[in-house]
């Protein structure tokens, strides 16, 4: 109902945040829109005019994360960095996203199940967008000869990347204690390119 973009980006926000803060304490079934409004700092009436359902705001969840990956992935793959410097940045890039919104990506993996039919499709093929930008990037690197990949094996190379990605938040209560973010991407970096390195 809210016609302002700069409001509604502000808004959307404050439920996420809100909410992740309640979803992680509570579960997303335990937790009430009432709450959820209180703890975004507005009032039950105020949150209705941006969601119709508790399932809107862990959409809004779901969808933050996407379009803040997306939108660094797409920086990065905008800069004039080449080969295999272009693919650590990508790479990099991506874990940090990960590293910054690690409780929302929490959030999104336990409770997606509990999206609407539609809403959880939106989801899973926001995964999918998400995997082929990764694949884009093997594929340039493929094409620059600094990689070997077989094609049949550019998908699964891109879903390791994803799920290295991941493993720094749900592994965090032991990961976290042993490795800085950055000595865990290098580290990562590393073991994936001894994968990928072409034949001598």
């Amino acid at each position: 109902m809210v016609k302002d973009p700069e409001l509604i980006k502000k808004r959307r926000e404050q439920m996420v945040k809100g909410a992740v803060r309640l979803f992680i304490e509570k579960g997303f079934h335990r937790t009430t829109t009432r709450e959820i409004a209180k703890e975004s700092g507005f009032s039950i009436g105020t949150l209705y005019e941006y969601i119709r359902s508790k399932e809107d705001v862990l959409y809004l969840v779901c969808d933050a994360i996407y379009e803040e990956v997306r939108d660094r992935l797409a920086y990065q793959l905008n800069t004039n960095t080449e080969g295999i410097e272009r693919l650590k940045k990508a790479i990099a890039a991506y874990f940090q996203v990960i590293h910054d919104m690690q409780d929302e990506v929490l959030v999104m993996y336990q409770e997606a199940k509990s999206l609407p039919k539609e809403a959880l499709a939106y989801v899973l093929q926001k995964e999918v967008e998400m995997t082929e930008m990764i694949e884009n990037v093997l594929r340039d690197c493929m094409k620059e000869n600094v990689i070997h990949i077989q094609e049949n094996q550019i998908n699964l190379v891109a879903h390791n990347i994803l799920v290295q990605g991941h493993m720094w938040t749900f592994r965090r209560w032991s990961i976290q204690k042993h490795y800085s973010l950055e000595e865990y991407t290098n580290l990562q970096i590393e073991q994936l390119l001894q994968g990928v390195s072409r034949p001598n």
